[in-house]
């Protein structure tokens, strides 16, 4: 083989290469808070295999579009980093709606007196209506194709943010902000049954004190207050988390721009 074509196959080795470092740098950040596959409960090594997983699938999409950015030592360095950057904005955006779900489960164990359940044994200190709506939520976008959307809401964010090209931050705080504002009124949205029941439980409670002040409503009440918060969690459960769900479809459809 002559030199300059070997120096040619080395040229496209490392062209080749660099993209598929591109590729991974923002795949690779956005995985790890991906929800499911970027859990604390989650092994890193299975966090890795589907990071690399990820950016394999969509290698050869994104070929072409690597290959019109810029070369040089400093350029490269800075498409890096702007990479990274996309992929943790992306990937938070994404984060967030596992905590809608930690925020529904403390507003409605806060309203039903059951927030202090199982104590601290859980990663993330949560009480235990939050975790049974966080790995409800989990398993079921799980099992309804979360892998096929995270790809393709991977595919759709070279389209948001270009790639080589750091977002722009005060568009990336405005989105940042709504998002927040979105993800508690979602959190508002699933408490809500766990709210209004607790409101009926408390003035009903108040209307027995007054027309039977010797009788001791706290005793009667507790156990009442808590097999009804688990009889609802039980009955609304099912309702909750498609609607979680439907957000989360609605975001990874339209980034930045669905509502809860």
């Amino acid at each position: 083989m002559s030199d300059p074509a070997l120096s040619l196959l080395l040229d496209q080795g490392r062209d080749g290469l660099w993209a598929a470092a591109l590729v991974f740098l923002r795949v690779g950040t956005l995985a790890t808070l991906l929800p499911v596959f970027g859990e604390q409960l989650v092994p890193m090594r299975v966090r890795l295999a589907a990071a690399l997983g990820f950016a394999a699938v969509l290698l050869p999409m994104l070929a072409p579009l690597m290959a019109t950015l810029p070369a040089g030592a400093g350029a490269r360095l800075a498409q890096g980093g702007a990479e990274i950057v996309a992929g943790l904005a992306l990937g938070l955006m994404l984060r967030l709606f596992v905590v809608a779900l930690q925020v529904a489960g403390t507003m409605a164990a806060q309203s039903t007196s059951l927030a202090q359940l199982t104590g601290g044994t859980a990663t993330d200190p949560a009480p235990a209506i939050g975790q049974v709506l966080i790995l409800g939520g989990l398993a079921l976008a799980a099992l309804s194709g979360l892998h096929l959307r995270a790809a393709e809401y991977m595919l759709l964010s070279y389209e948001i943010l270009p790639p080589g090209r750091f977002p722009d931050p005060a568009a990336l705080a405005e989105a940042g902000l709504a998002q927040v504002a979105r993800i508690f009124g979602l959190g508002f949205v699933l408490a809500a049954p766990f709210l209004i029941a607790a409101l009926v439980y408390n003035l009903t409670l108040g209307v027995i004190n007054r027309a039977m002040p010797q009788l001791m409503v706290a005793f009667i009440g507790a156990p009442a207050i808590t097999g009804g918060a688990l009889l609802l969690l039980w009955l609304s459960a099912p309702l909750l988390l498609p609607i979680w769900r439907a957000a989360l479809w609605g975001f990874m459809e339209a980034p930045f721009g669905a509502g809860p």
